[in-house]
């Protein structure tokens, strides 16, 4: 007679420790990756390859320096408010409401300097704008 018990226990695997490993690893890779910050977008402005500067009288060439001041065909404008420069394109209009409007701002000027000029364009009734580039040197 057999009076021994059949008591054979399963192998069990204990997965404590290798969670408390994997927990730690995952801790190193988080604690020492390192994160790319984009904090300023860097902008190159547009250049294009353009003929010799023409004199038409149906362009009028606005003028933005880069601390915000205007000038209306190499005439400087007074004051910096859009009615100024609205009635300074109006008197300068030779050819009415065909009048090309061309904005040459410096690349240091504020954005708001530009829209300014668009407003002052519309407002004069002036509606064909375009803006001048610089030659990029290279061809």
């Amino acid at each position: 007679m057999n009076f021994r018990r059949n008591n054979r226990e399963e192998p069990e695997i204990n997965l404590i420790p290798f969670i408390d490993v994997l927990l730690v690893v995952l801790i190193f890779l988080m604690l020492s990756t390192t994160y790319s910050k984009f904090t300023e977008m860097q902008l190159k402005l547009p250049t294009a390859d353009t003929d010799a500067q023409r004199d038409y009288p149906k362009e009028l060439i606005v003028s933005v320096s880069s601390d915000g001041r205007y000038a209306v065909n190499k005439t400087a404008v007074e004051g910096k408010s859009v009615d100024a420069i609205s009635s300074a394109l109006a008197g300068a209009a030779k050819a009415g409401k065909d009048t090309v409007v061309i904005i040459s701002a410096d690349a240091l000027s504020t954005h708001q300097a530009v829209i300014s000029v668009m407003e002052a364009a519309r407002r004069a009734g002036l509606q064909q704008v375009t803006f001048a580039t610089q030659p990029s040197g290279s061809k």
